[in-house]
């Protein structure tokens, strides 16, 4: 399956991801957009409820490289890390427990750190 593009917007910005279009938490994802929510942040990491539940997939990880797109099965959310989060050993991104990959952000991660804890956040599917 071709990857799927979703636009995560705030406040101060937005910005593009694509999704491994052929995992079930990515299928599931897309069927519950549009919605909106509220960030939370930890560390470098913004992560935010999607209304989604679903299990953890074989392959989950805990370490992931900044710009992950993750989904931290435990908080049905989306966790997004751009850096150190508080559990983190020599600059690595270590996601509170291990969480299914669904892609990767497009362009600087960094700009997630404009997120501030209870701004309103919209993810929306950018069409084709």
């Amino acid at each position: 399956m071709p990857a799927k593009q979703i636009r995560i917007s705030w406040p101060a910005g937005s910005i593009t991801a694509s999704l491994d279009a052929s995992t079930p938490t990515a299928q599931a994802l897309a069927k519950a957009l549009p919605f909106a929510s509220t960030a939370s942040t930890w560390g470098e990491e913004v992560y935010f409820d999607t209304g989604v539940s679903v299990s953890r997939e074989t392959d989950a990880r805990q370490v992931v490289e900044p710009g992950t797109v993750a989904f931290w099965t435990e908080g049905d959310s989306l966790a997004l890390p751009y850096g150190p989060t508080p559990i983190s050993h020599d600059g690595e991104c270590r996601l509170a427990s291990p969480c299914n990959i669904l892609g990767s952000l497009d362009g600087d991660a960094g700009l997630l750190a404009t997120v501030r804890a209870g701004d309103p956040i919209r993810v929306e599917l950018i069409e084709d």
